[in-house]
């Protein structure tokens, strides 16, 4: 008779069947291995989470729950306390301390690494550790948090890593066997409730997959007939009505449809609740506008009741005074509604609201950011995509299939839903094809972001000595990525290298006049490229430059396309980096245009009066404005006039008179050799490519450290010597966790922060953790005399920190951003949220409430560690005061 196991007494506990992987995982957690769970959105990996717990109570020893972001940790923390009770479960998010005693105990991943550097006596009794959306460590801003605290927790602790599915998962694994023992690694691919994918095209809902036709090869979907007739039908009159003689035809408009007509329509096929993807949050608040502006509601009046409820709860503790400049009545009335909008920039009671509500029931409609996707508990029937690109930082770049899977991973609620549904909303430029690609791929590598840092390197240095930490760096999951990478390149360059010998000796080895011929023309079609290349990019800055330019209401010239002639600008685009703003042509099209119809700068060739409100989307306001624009007597420049370049590049001159004066240049087989060149000119570029990725790959984690290493020394941070300590100095950096780490480890060191008021204080340090969205226009310079001089000893010492990174080769620290300091100066000061936001938003660029609570409560965060490291007692003193004066009012809510 089998012995009862604690997976019995566990499983006991729940109200549902254990799926065969989770029964897997949590068996191997019971034998004493570690685990690796990959598994889809909404499966279920939370279960061995929870069963880590189980196992650590039952022990009389400890389990730490971590996660990404605060959200998920404060989900977590309701859910634990609801089943094992609030004395048993703790809360550590950074600015929130609630029973750290307890035996578990729910926290960022942050706290954790720095408890283990801290060597904190939290740890003692520690047995198991979840990590939650592990797969956050490929994070390029806080992702080598995770591996951090991966390599130092004690050998004796089990690790729960719970992942979303990614198809490296056993090269991951095999790392993870390396550095913690044993460890199971488990996959399931099954999504428990099955996915539909669709594509809306006008009110059309088409299926994305031909449900009869059989797969070829067992696994290839074939895109639905009738979705691809219809969008070619649609393209194709399209063109047709382009090609109508002006004044006649019927223009065909392809948008998709105003986002109420969406939801109407969703909720006729009973798809609702539903999420909307949009990559903006000002995208998201216009359609929460857009909605509210309809006559569509979502909610019966019990509905509306219950909603009104729980948003007094939420909200019964901001002051009253600020509700207006909160947005929150037109807010509220959304919600009462069905609607909502989640995003980033809302204020955390805000956004807590949505969550409760959707999980309820009662929100019906949430337009939403990306970062809804990360892990949040807030699944719904079906996902919309509006567009399938979104802004990365630096442009505008096609989603992966990682990420389409991620966001439409929040269709489908286990237990209510029988089935999930995508749905891609259609225009000009979206293929099926391509999105049934997005759709069908199952490969998501996961990829190393872990590099060390100062705070790091100084962490390693104190607790493990020079050696001990190089070792340790190399067994990071990067260096471990980054050697298996290795193995290939290297096999790869022996394989080139070798055709590389056969293709020289074909050219008369080096030493022979024609190979010395294909190397000049190597270098000048080299040469040529670069330029090429440099004209395009000039030509697309000066492009968006002069989009930048245009206000409303002036008349400009498309010169190029089936949309060329005059136009008219309605609407100009808040992105500076692809402005798309919104015209109307003499042919009443009205639509968006880009840097790609302007191969020249546009220009205003004239003003044209508009009306107030242009709805650019009816017939007869088309029709009317393009008779207005015809009517301007303004004419569009008869020829386009290209830059054609100026004089020739006195480089690509030298090179041609080379060539031709080369005795091989009249050689009868001089093309047959050339062709020979060519191919070795090529896979010598890729061989030498190749041989740049082995040289920055081997070893590059413990070379950058060497570098950090230098350079702390110089500074004094590091004593020099046989085994190299941290100084007093660089304990106190060990002990700054910020991105500027090192800067304001300076500036307190240097007394740059000395003598300030709480309320400067908190004005000057804003400016190492603020970043502006956008560029702002005028810097703000602060408003007292005692804040512009430490901003300015700052800067100053940025700059220098910066010249020693540049002599190092190391990243450089982001510049010192002034941009909040007013706001937060005003704030400390006891003004009013009003005077705040109006501060925020004096360089041209708004601030929205819950940003201004996320930059306050990163400016607490510094402000708590500088209290704790300053070597100038009036610098801490002033540090917690600072702390206490901004937590007030919204942002005191927020914190709770």
């Amino acid at each position: 008779m089998r012995s009862r196991t604690q997976l019995d007494a566990f499983s006991e506990q729940l109200s549902f069947p254990l799926d065969p992987f989770q029964i897997e995982a949590c068996a191997a957690l019971e034998a004493g291995h570690g685990v690796l769970v990959c598994a889809p959105t909404g499966a279920g990996k939370t279960v061995v989470g929870e069963f880590a717990v189980h196992l650590a109570l039952d022990a009389g020893r400890k389990c730490f729950y971590t996660t990404p972001i605060k959200a998920l940790s404060n989900q977590k923390f309701a859910e634990l306390s609801e089943r094992h009770g609030k004395d048993a479960v703790g809360l550590l998010t950074g600015d929130t301390s609630i029973n750290s005693d307890a035996p578990i105990v729910v926290m960022t991943t942050e706290v954790l690494r720095n408890m283990i550097y801290a060597e904190s006596p939290t740890l003692r009794g520690l047995s198991h550790v979840v990590m939650d959306e592990v797969h956050f460590l490929a994070d390029r801003f806080r992702g080598a948090v995770w591996e951090e605290v991966i390599l130092h927790l004690p050998g004796d602790v089990r690790l729960v890593s719970l992942s979303a599915t990614v198809s490296n998962a056993e090269e991951f694994g095999a790392w993870m066997e390396t550095v913690r023992g044993d460890t199971t690694i488990v996959v399931d691919e099954t999504r428990p409730i099955p996915l539909w994918q669709h594509i809306m095209v006008g009110r059309r809902l088409f299926d994305l997959f031909d449900a009869k036709a059989t797969p070829t090869g067992g696994r290839e979907m074939v895109v639905d007939p009738d979705l691809v007739r219809h969008v070619k039908q649609r393209l194709a009159l399209d063109r047709m009505n382009s090609w109508e003689p002006r004044g006649r035809g019927r223009s065909s408009d392809h948008r998709p449809l105003p986002r109420p007509e969406v939801i109407a329509r969703l909720d006729e096929e009973g798809l609702l609740p539903a999420i909307t993807f949009i990559f903006s949050r000002a995208g998201c608040e216009a359609a929460l506008a857009q909605c509210v502006r309809s006559r569509l509601r979502l909610t019966t009046p019990e509905q509306t009741a219950q909603i009104r409820e729980i948003v007094d709860r939420h909200t019964r503790d901001l002051p009253r005074a600020d509700l207006e400049v909160l947005g929150y009545w037109g807010w509220r009335e959304a919600l009462e509604r069905g609607f909502a909008a989640h995003h980033a920039g809302m204020l955390p009671a805000f956004r807590e609201t949505v969550e409760e509500l959707f999980v309820n029931g009662l929100v019906r409609a949430v337009f939403a950011t990306e970062t809804l996707a990360l892990g949040i508990n807030m699944p719904a029937r079906s996902v919309v995509l509006e567009r399938l690109v979104k802004y990365n930082g630096d442009t505008h770049a096609e989603l992966t299939p990682g990420e389409y899977t991620q966001l439409t991973g929040r269709a489908g609620r286990r237990g209510i839903d029988v089935e999930g549904h995508a749905v891609v909303l259609w225009q000009p430029g979206v293929e099926p094809t391509d999105v049934a690609g997005l759709a069908s791929t199952r490969t998501f590598p996961l990829r190393s972001s872990f590099r060390p840092g100062y705070n790091m390197s100084i962490n390693l240095i104190d607790r493990m000595g020079s050696a001990e930490s190089r070792a340790l760096l190399e067994r990071s999951f990067a260096q471990f990525q980054a050697d298996r990478s290795v193995v290939g390149l290297t096999r790869g360059i022996e394989r080139n290298e070798a055709a590389l010998a056969e293709l020289r000796d074909r050219l008369g080895g080096v030493d022979g006049e024609y190979f010395e011929y294909v190397h000049i023309r190597e270098r000048l079609r080299s040469r040529e490229r670069q330029l090429e290349r440099q004209k395009r990019t000039d030509r697309r800055g000066a492009a968006v430059e002069s989009l930048n330019s245009l206000r409303r209401g002036d008349v400009i010239a498309i010169p190029v396309g089936k949309r060329s002639g005059l136009a008219v600008v309605l609407e100009t685009d808040l992105d500076r980096g692809d402005p798309r703003p919104l015209v109307l042509t003499e042919e009443k099209w009205a639509g968006r245009v880009s840097a790609a119809d302007f191969p020249v700068p546009a220009r205003s060739l004239g003003r044209m009066r508009l009306p107030r409100h242009v709805d650019h989307r009816t017939a007869r306001v088309r029709r009317d404005l393009a008779s207005a624009l015809r009517s301007t007597g303004i004419t569009p420049p008869r020829r386009l006039k290209r830059d054609k370049g100026g004089r020739e590049d006195p480089e690509v001159v030298e090179l041609r008179k080379a060539l031709r004066a080369h005795p091989c240049h009249s050689q009868p087989d001089r093309e047959q050799l050339s062709r020979i060149g060519e191919r070795y000119n090529r896979l010598a570029r890729e061989t030498e490519s190749m041989r740049q990725k082995v040289a920055a790959t081997t070893n590059s984690l413990a070379r950058t450290f060497d570098r950090i290493v230098a350079l702390l020394t110089e500074r004094g941070f590091i004593a020099t010597g046989e085994n190299p300590k941290a100084t007093e100095d660089g304990q106190r950096l060990g002990r700054i966790y910020c991105e500027s780490d090192l800067l304001v480890a300076e500036c307190l060191r240097r007394g740059v922060w000395s003598g300030l008021s709480p309320a400067e204080l908190a004005a000057v340090v804003s400016s190492v953790v603020y970043e502006s969205r956008q560029d702002a226009d005028a810097p703000d310079r602060g408003p007292t005399v005692p804040i512009r001089r430490a901003l300015a000893d700052t800067a100053r010492v940025w700059g220098e920190l910066r010249s020693d990174e540049i002599r190092h080769k190391l990243p450089l620290t982001r510049e010192p951003d002034p941009g909040f300091v007013t706001a937060v100066y005003q704030w400390a000061s006891e003004e009013s949220l009003v005077d705040a936001l109006l501060a925020a938003g004096s360089g041209g660029k708004e601030l929205s409430a819950g940003d201004f609570v996320r930059w306050c409560r990163q400016v607490i965060d510094l402000l708590d560690q500088v209290h704790s490291t300053s070597s100038d007692p009036s610098v801490a003193k002033a540090a917690a005061r600072a702390v206490g004066a901004i937590r007030r009012g919204v942002v005191a809510v927020a914190a709770t």
